[in-house]
Formats: structure tokens, sequence, C-alpha cells
């Protein structure tokens, strides 16, 4: 496939989401539909109350519309996939988009629950985890009939594991944990946006490798749509993503990476979002056990926040972490996976 296409649908997702805001934003604003921020946060943080939530919408809408526009112009301008009755990777594509956008649906309840009651608390954690438990048994499933009956996990330098039956299980809670950990990284003005935006860029050069086209093309729609996300996102914010925005680009981190059955590439290149979310495990386990806090607050960027790192240095040396073990990945790919 033209490189040029990715380049096209990275352009289409990056206009759509940017010009949505000259919309969106006003709408949220007129419905008061702003954010509610918690009582032990950071005391800077209060100036952001009221900041209008669910502008996830903006990358939604860029994503998808670049997905579906690029991936036609390239079936109807390569003659050889016209001619093509597989459409095994349109359906993968199309099962990834709609696992992220039933994990949007989920973060877009949350939000509408603390719009609505003036909280920053929304769905229970067991109602949240009931969904998600159904979304996302529902796409394993899916790439199941697809023909992704593997139940195996590559270790490097190892090799192929076999799990057997636990895989799925196993499986089930990977994908909700990393989902939730890709929400909890949305808690700094245009952190999540910026580490996602590099985690498709990375991938993007993965999927190109394998010649996997259709999620090349959402790759670089989702990296598009994620930066002109950040027009309006980037400290100071003018509209935070949600949970609506945060819990769709945790469906497409999960989809992406689980896509090529690479369990263990992808935790690596996801890095930044496991140890947002391994810092909040540890900070319940050590206070419940000792008494103690590890972290002066926990997600961890809220921790270099109260160190007295500025919001645009942490969306640095985040999204530079996250570029680091991207390249490293991609090394580990072409050399040792591929």
């Amino acid at each position: 496939m033209p490189f040029w296409i990715n380049i096209l649908a990275a352009v289409i997702a990056f206009a759509a989401a940017s010009l949505s805001g000259l919309y969106l934003i006003p709408l949220l604003k007129k419905i008061h539909f702003g954010q509610t921020i918690y009582e032990k946060g950071p005391a800077w943080h209060k100036s952001k109350n009221g900041t209008p939530i669910m502008g996830g919408f903006m990358f939604i809408f860029g994503t998808i519309l670049a997905c579906a526009v690029c991936y036609i112009i390239w079936r109807f301008t390569s003659p050889e996939i016209v001619l093509s009755p597989d459409s095994t990777g349109l359906l993968k594509l199309v099962a990834g988009l709609v696992f992220a956008l039933l994990n949007c649906v989920i973060g877009f309840i949350d939000d509408y629950i603390k719009a609505i009651k003036k909280q920053n608390l929304g769905l229970k954690a067991k109602q949240k985890m009931a969904m998600q438990l159904v979304v996302t048994s529902a796409f394993l499933a899916v790439l199941w009939l697809l023909g992704d009956k593997s139940t195996e996990i590559i270790f490097p330098f190892v090799g192929a594991v076999n799990f057997g039956i636990f895989y799925y299980p196993i499986m089930v809670l990977y994908l909700i944990f990393l989902t939730n950990a890709v929400n909890l990284t949305d808690g700094v003005d245009g952190l999540c946006g910026t580490v996602t935006a590099v985690f498709a860029i990375c991938w993007l050069a993965i999927y190109s490798s394998m010649g996997m086209h259709e999620y090349s093309i959402f790759a670089a729609a989702l990296a598009g749509g994620c930066m002109g996300f950040l027009v309006w996102n980037l400290n100071p914010a003018k509209v935070f993503m949600g949970d609506t925005g945060s819990m769709f680009l945790g469906g497409c981190v999960c989809a992406m990476g689980f896509i090529t059955h690479q369990h263990l590439l992808l935790a690596l290149m996801a890095i930044v979002y496991i140890c947002e979310a391994l810092s909040v495990v540890l900070q319940v386990i050590s206070f419940k056990t000792t008494g103690k806090r590890i972290f002066k607050m926990s997600p961890i960027h809220h921790h270099f926040e109260m160190c007295g790192f500025s919001e645009y240095k942490i969306v640095i040396t985040f999204s530079a972490v996250g570029l680091i073990c991207g390249i490293l990945g991609n090394v580990l790919y072409n050399i040792y996976l591929k």
C-alpha cells in the first residue's frame, strides 16, 4: 500500500478532530457538561473545575472518518485489492473499532453520570468491570471467529508457550487492565493524547513491516486524531477527553497491539500506561498493608506534579519514555519476532 494513504489518514483525522472542536466545545459549555475536580487532587487543579468533558468525541470522529475514507481510497486505487475476495483484514479493523467504541460507550455513561450529578465519581467499579468483561469477551470471541485461535503467548528469547484453556481468562484480564491503564493516564493536560499518538506511530511502523495495511491506516488515523485533539487539550486545556475519550483510546491501544498476537510486545510499547496503573495498585497495597504511601499521589503523573514537574515537562518526559519503548519494540520485532 502506498504510504501516502497513511499520511492522508493522519491529515484527515487531524483536520476533523481539530476543526470539530470549534463546534463541540461551545456545545459542551452550553449544556454544562463540565469536569468536577477531585477534592483530594493537586490544589492547582481547582482552576480546571468546569472545563468541558467528552472532548474525546473529536478524535473519535476524526479516527473513524479517516479510516473509512482512506480504506475506500486504498481499495479502489489498488486493482489487486479490488479483485481480492479476502475481507479478513477489514473485518479485524471493524472489530477493533467496534471494541474501542463499546469501551467509549462505557466511558460516556461514566461521564454522563459525573456531568449530571456534578461530582467526580461516575459508574461504580463493579458496574464498570461487568461491562468491560462483556465487551472484552465479545472482542476475543470475534477474533476467534475470524481465525485467531492460537492460545500461545510468545516470550522473547524463549519462544511460544501454549496456555490452553487458561489463555482466554488471562487475556480478558490483561485487556481490561490495559484499557483502564490508558484511562488512568488521562490526568494531566495533553498527556494521554500525546502518549497515544506516539504509541500509534510506533505501531504504524510495525504494521507497515507486517503488511497489515488496514491497521496501518487505523494507527495513522488515531495518531492524527490525537494530535488534532491536542490543539485544544494542551495546557491550559480548553476541553478534556473525559472517560468517553480515554476509554476509546484504551480500546484502540488494546486492539492495535492485540491484533498482531504479540502480547508482550504490546506490554513493552504500552509501558507508560502500565506504569500509571501499577503506581495506583502499589499505592493502594502499600497504604492498606503498612499505612504508608509509596508515592506522594497516584497515578504516578500526579507524583511528578507534587515533585514540582510542570504539566508540559510530564507530557514530554512520559512521551519520550513511550517513544523509546516504541523504538525498542520495533527493533525487537524486526530482529527477533518477524
